[in-house]
């Protein structure tokens, strides 16, 4: 059982685990009397813990309607995909720029977590790990105007990236290991400062990671008998 004094803490991190797996569907509403029993804590912490997620672009909380997870939808898509590339390597320029020995030491253990998690084909780590990464890059970067934008960026892309990680063929599992490397190299820039390696690192794993999300929502076509 969870101590009392981490209840809240626990929850806040277990939320936002289900929101990023999918557990918890974009949409949903949340549940405060059924959320209150299964974490055994009262409504006020409870409450506190959905209002700092909904600062953060997890929940969608609607006046007199309660909380609901953020939505998915096509404006929101289109939006996510104009702005991430150039969110992503501003980030990791930046964070060539200003990381420090401890945060690089993080970034290398929480990368060996996700190696093992790829190894283990585990997709629910898969996703939440490659989260701390990006989300440990934009720490890194310490600008307090671009890190709220990128941790919203990121809710969106670790729920889309639940069919990048679901590798269904030879190629999309080739593309998980490249993305692997892509980490290492990215780990590599940031210890030798390289802020252009670093900003051509992010362009590229997002390309990697576009061109995976495309395939899937635009699959090939099936074949139509025509009775010729």
């Amino acid at each position: 059982m969870t101590p009392p004094e981490n209840k809240k803490e626990y929850f806040y991190r277990d939320l936002k685990r289900r929101i990023l797996t999918l557990e918890l569907a974009p949409g949903c509403d949340m549940d405060e009397v059924a959320l209150s029993k299964q974490y055994q804590i009262s409504r006020t912490p409870l409450r506190d813990v959905m209002r700092t997620l909904a600062g953060e672009g997890y929940l969608e909380i609607r006046n007199n309607r309660g909380a609901k997870v953020s939505s998915m939808d096509q404006n929101t898509l289109r939006e996510f995909f104009q702005v991430a590339p150039m969110i992503y390597a501003a980030v990791s320029r930046l964070a060539a720029q200003n990381c420090t020995a401890q945060q690089l030491e993080t970034l290398e253990l929480i990368q060996q977590r996700f190696k093992d998690s790829v190894q283990t084909d585990n997709v629910e780590q898969k996703v939440y790990f490659n989260d701390q990464f990006h989300s440990l890059i934009g720490e890194m970067a310490n600008n307090a105007f671009l890190l709220p934008s990128l941790r919203r960026l990121l809710i969106d892309h670790a729920r889309i990236s639940q069919t990048f990680y679901r590798p269904s063929s030879k190629k999309m599992q080739k593309a998980v290991k490249t993305a692997v490397h892509h980490h290492d190299l990215m780990i590599k820039a940031f210890r030798d400062r390289d802020e252009e390696i670093a900003a051509s690192l992010a362009i590229e794993h997002w390309e990697l990671s576009r061109q995976q999300i495309e395939a899937f929502v635009m699959p090939d076509s099936l074949e139509i008998d025509l009775g010729k």
